[in-house]
């Protein structure tokens, strides 16, 4: 090579680097995972996959779609969406809420399916999710249907207590504390429900499992409050609304999605 002059040594070099320009311009500008994690991040949107896998998305961040109020025609104006999230505003009343506020619906029944979806609560807030409810003239959708807890546990007197923690089944499943986020950020949900089988899903990790309507479900819900206020509330329907809960605490959700199965 030290024989070699400048004009020559250059020819060389053209002649590697074309091929390798070749082999280059060939090689797809993003793996196929990258481009379907990046379709993914986008909020309220399905992916490629998604959609072909058959879900279903319930919420397109920019209008209220299908949500309602419980036992109401519309959507209340206690809830908003802002900045692609269904927000509650908080009322600081509890579940009295505000004057045209209360839990909100998708106004559709559901039976075997796959929930998930994005919260994050104010400080010291306190909401949820609730599956299989039914709409019953004077009660509340909780009298009707099992809840995922939504809250801050650092804060609100009920993170004390498992069985009140966030991902717990309300009263009766607890879920240890630390599963959840702190206040601000965003929890990633999934709720799995087949023909009576109940999955809770906390941020990647399944933190709640049981069976309805069988011996043990029977027991769970004899020692709750619920009896109380409904005697047949154990006999949960195979089939209900999805609703979320206002209990006067601003709450934030997104990517609301959803497979029948």
């Amino acid at each position: 090579m030290s024989n070699l002059n400048f004009n020559q040594m250059k020819k060389l070099l053209w002649i590697f680097a074309i091929p390798l320009a070749m082999v280059a311009c060939n090689q797809p500008a993003q793996a196929p995972e990258a481009e379907e994690a990046e379709e993914a991040a986008i909020d309220n949107t399905l992916s490629e996959a998604e959609a072909a896998d058959g879900w279903m998305l319930l919420f397109d961040g920019e209008t209220p779609g299908k949500w309602r109020g419980y036992n109401k025609d519309h959507f209340p104006a206690g809830w908003v969406v802002e900045d692609g999230t269904l927000r509650c505003i908080g009322s600081g009343r509890g579940e009295a809420g505000a004057l045209d506020g209360g839990d909100i619906i998708y106004d559709e029944k559901f039976q075997n399916f796959e929930l998930k979806l994005e919260w994050k609560i104010s400080p010291g807030g306190n909401s949820g999710i609730l599956y299989l409810a039914q709409e019953l003239p004077d009660k509340a959708i909780w009298q009707s249907a099992p809840e995922m807890q939504v809250l801050d546990n650092t804060t609100h007197p009920d993170g004390r207590d498992g069985v009140h923690s966030a991902g717990a089944l309300y009263d009766m499943i607890g879920v240890d504390q630390n599963k959840v986020k702190p206040v601000g950020e965003w929890n990633q949900v999934r709720i799995l429900i087949y023909k009576g089988l109940v999955e809770h899903w906390l941020n990647g990790e399944k933190v709640v499992e049981y069976h309805l309507w069988t011996p043990e479900w029977n027991e769970m819900v004899a020692k709750s409050k619920f009896p109380q206020y409904n005697p047949d509330w154990a006999n949960v329907a195979q089939e209900g609304f999805i609703g979320l809960q206002d209990h006067g605490d601003d709450v934030w959700y997104k990517n609301i999605k959803l497979k029948k199965l």
